[in-house]
Formats: C-alpha cells, sequence, structure tokens
C-alpha cells in the first residue's frame, strides 16, 4: 500500500462525525459540501460526489468507443471535426 492514512472519529448520538483535515484535502471538500458512501462487502468508500458520478459513467461508457470504431486520439479528432461540420457519419 502507498500513501496511507489511518484516523479515527468518534461518532456522535445522531450518527455524527468529524471528518479529519487530511481526509477532507484528499477529497477536496469543504464546509457545507457533500461527501458520497459506497458500501461493499462490508467495506465503506467516501469520495467526492463529482469523483464518484465520473467513475460511474467511465463504467457504463466502457466499451463504447471501440464499439464506435474510435482507436485513437485521430478518431476523435475526426469524429468532433464531422459533428460540428454537421456530418452524422455514426
Amino acid at each position: 500500500m502507498e500513501n496511507v492514512i489511518v484516523e479515527t472519529a468518534k461518532v456522535l448520538p445522531k450518527g455524527q462525525i468529524t471528518l479529519p483535515k487530511d481526509f477532507r484535502d484528499i477529497l477536496g471538500v469543504k464546509s457545507g459540501d457533500r461527501v458520497v458512501l459506497v458500501s461493499i462487502d462490508g467495506e465503506v468508500m467516501m469520495m467526492n460526489p463529482a469523483i464518484y458520478a465520473f467513475k460511474a459513467l467511465q463504467k457504463k461508457m466502457e466499451g463504447r468507443a471501440e464499439a464506435a470504431g474510435i482507436r485513437d486520439e485521430d478518431d476523435v479528432v475526426k469524429l468532433v471535426r464531422d459533428v460540428r461540420s454537421g456530418g452524422n457519419d455514426g
């Protein structure tokens, strides 16, 4: 494991905890922001909601580029040019 940070947080009567500063910095969150909690097989991950949404989108789009014949950056540039010029080859 690399760059491991371990902290503890006390759970208050209403289930609240204070997120340690190191973790707020890692997540890029500040007071009033939200975080996403994900439980998988008894382990809990905490993520910045924007990063979670991006990862979910990546997973959903997996394999779509290959299916559309996009193999490299040149294919992306060609697709963008076609779309901008009003072409609809895809």
